[in-house]
């Protein structure tokens, strides 16, 4: 699979689905709190520990700070490992606010951003980039499993790449543009929950004709493609 036909197959994706409205969040903060509540979990888990949030603070970085440990960790239950996600939380909002909130944060340099949220507690490169690309518009692209799973499949990703290098070639490959990051990621993430799944549904993919792996599958099934998850 060429660098050229990164563009294909999102045209193709974008045909098929439509445009998908990412980050399914209301406020750029609560995308970053998202951010954190989704690492290990599903979205809908994510959405019933916001909710239990909502329910005792404002979604504000100086209020979540000052909830008490206990209370945190409670509202975060939902999203589970809930003790860990109160203090990667919790250090994500303290940053905020050390940094002066978000207006002082909207007006940092995109790598500048990047670097200095790496730099916080139980943030990684995944979860820095969804921050980046759908709280602050910068054009980062997002690598996860999924888009490990699919592009294997594809041809494009070999398994052994770090974040950083696919990212790059990603970058490289692609108009640097924040919204079509923004819509592609978000493509990968539909098409590899319905279709390219972990035992994937072959027959019902738009893709298949330019993929590598889809005549592996197809009715048999049984062979495996080695993918190394994401963050």
């Amino acid at each position: 699979m060429k660098a050229r036909d990164l563009v294909s197959v999102y045209r193709d994706l974008l045909a098929h689905y439509g445009p998908r409205h990412w980050w399914p969040a209301d406020t750029p903060f609560e995308v970053m709190v998202g951010a954190v509540l989704t690492q290990n979990t599903s979205w809908t888990n994510v959405e019933r520990a916001l909710d239990r949030l909502r329910g005792v603070v404002v979604l504000e970085p100086r209020a979540i700070v000052a909830l008490p440990v206990d209370v945190l960790a409670d509202a975060l239950r939902p999203a589970g490992y809930y003790n860990v996600k109160e203090r990667r939380l919790r250090a994500l909002c303290q940053w905020v606010v050390d940094r002066g909130g978000l207006e002082t944060l909207h007006r940092m340099e995109t790598r500048a951003l990047r670097t200095a949220l790496l730099g916080v507690h139980g943030v990684g490169p995944e979860t820095a980039d969804d921050i980046v690309l759908y709280a602050f518009g910068r054009p980062v692209f997002v690598i996860d499993a999924y888009t490990r799973r699919l592009f294997a499949r594809l041809g494009f990703v070999r398994g052994q790449e770090t974040y950083e290098g696919l990212r790059a070639r990603f970058e490289r490959a692609l108009p640097r543009d924040a919204a079509l990051y923004n819509e592609y990621h978000a493509l990968i993430v539909e098409h590899a929950k319905t279709t390219c799944r972990t035992k994937p549904v072959c027959d019902a993919c738009i893709l298949r004709a330019c993929c590598r792996a889809g005549s592996s599958f197809g009715r048999r099934g049984r062979k495996r493609v080695t993918v190394i998850a994401g963050e």
